[in-house]
């Protein structure tokens, strides 16, 4: 294993199939033998079990799979928009996979939370601590974030919290699936926890490292966020690490924040991230137009750190895509001479009533090309605002957009 002598350990925070398998025999309290029997006795969730549990049993059938799981272990992928749900039933056994879901939306761009009200999905290493039935998003997960990692490398007083898997596929800086599949992850997440599994291991990637069109974005936006890269480096180490054990890697936290895996080397036919340098800006530059100064009309103190749902583009996120994929196409003859795509970080706002009344881009680009899209941003239509409590509230989102060809 590779842990070096100067790595302080603050916390185990992946090693939940492990963990778990230790200590079955002694989960033998009331509260833990009868977890899945206090679920039954929710409505909501008994009413759900005798709906939908003959059909997972059929499915597990199916696969030559053990009903009930004693173990799950969860991957999802920001970029890919994909959850896997991968099951095993003793410590001997490898991972089988049992289901992936399309994951509907995700808030935010790569790259881990930092800090309350950035509506970034976390990206690390996580465990279930809820389970919440009564969630306005049909049925929720919970996850343990802030982790030790988070705690060291997120900002110190507002890190942020709330971090779940839930139903209704929408986002606010969560796992949105629909409220069919939350259901089902619902009841395999009580019976492994009914069974021992204390720590349910959530592993949130930013991109499917199996698949080659999604490391090559991955490659082509460190290109520009090179502090990123070795981040995404340990992440890929745990994925590899799973991909070649079918095991929950062995992942601790080190004095500085950051995790610390057993290093695994990819197969020849793996594709890699490649070691990336900050792309310099090419020597010849078209003149820049005057830049015009971007001012935010609503007052920070102002603007919702916290909403109840995030604000929505005229025809959803489908259509925020679009919006997205065909100004990278407009925005390539603005390019600095030499470059062939460009990724650009974007910080806007949009108001109480769904306008959009401020862009900055933030990272990325040149004066041209970042005016142009700060104009695109500022003209997009009115979307449907976010709320909070009710009222209709102002909020200031990040948007990373690819000037260029996939």
């Amino acid at each position: 294993m590779y842990v070096k002598n100067h790595f302080v350990a603050l916390v185990l925070v992946a090693l939940a199939g492990l963990l778990s398998a230790r200590k079955l025999s002694a989960q033998n309290s009331a509260s833990q033998v009868h977890f899945i029997d206090y679920q039954r006795s929710i409505p909501k969730v008994g009413e759900m079990l005798r709906r939908k549990e003959d059909t997972l049993m059929k499915q597990f059938r199916e696969k030559g799979l053990a009903w009930p799981a004693r173990f799950v272990y969860i991957r999802s992928f920001k970029y890919d928009s994909q959850l896997e749900v991968w099951v095993k039933n003793s410590k001997e056994e490898k991972y089988r996979l049992f289901k992936s879901y399309k994951i509907c939306a995700m808030a935010g761009t790569l790259g881990p939370k930092r800090y309350s009200g950035d509506y970034q999905v976390p990206e690390g290493f996580y465990y279930i601590n809820e389970f919440n039935p009564k969630s306005e998003y049909h049925l929720s997960l919970g996850l343990n974030y802030p982790n030790a990692s988070d705690r060291i490398l997120s900002d110190s007083l507002q890190p942020g919290k709330d971090i779940y898997i839930h139903g209704s596929c929408v986002t606010t800086g969560c796992i949105p699936i629909t409220d069919g599949q939350i259901e089902e992850l619902y009841i395999l997440a009580a019976h492994a926890k009914d069974l021992g599994e204390d720590f349910i291991p959530v592993h949130i990637f930013p991109v499917n490292f199996n698949n080659s069109h999604s490391v090559d974005y991955l490659n082509k936006y460190l290109q520009t966020f090179s502090e990123y890269t070795p981040f995404a480096k340990s992440m890929r180490n745990a994925f590899l690490y799973f991909e070649k054990y079918r095991e929950v890697p062995f992942v601790m936290v080190n004095g500085k924040g950051e995790y610390v895996t057993e290093e695994v080397a990819p197969n020849e036919a793996e594709v890699k991230i490649a070691d990336v340098e900050p792309v310099a800006a090419a020597a010849k530059k078209r003149p820049a137009a005057t830049r015009p100064q971007r001012i935010n009309p609503i007052p920070d103190d102002q603007i919702a750190r916290s909403v109840d749902h995030l604000p929505v583009y005229p025809g959803g996120n489908d259509a925020f895509q679009d919006f997205l994929n065909r100004l990278g196409k407009e925005e390539v003859k603005d390019l600095t001479q030499g470059q062939t795509k460009a990724f650009i970080m974007v910080e806007y706002v949009i108001d109480s009533v769904g306008k959009p009344v401020y862009a900055k881009v933030i990272r990325g680009g040149n004066d041209d090309l970042n005016t142009k899209v700060e104009d695109a941003f500022l003209g997009m239509p009115q979307w449907a605002p976010a709320a909070h409590l009710g009222a209709r509230v102002p909020i200031r989102l990040k948007q990373t957009v690819m000037i260029g060809a996939n």
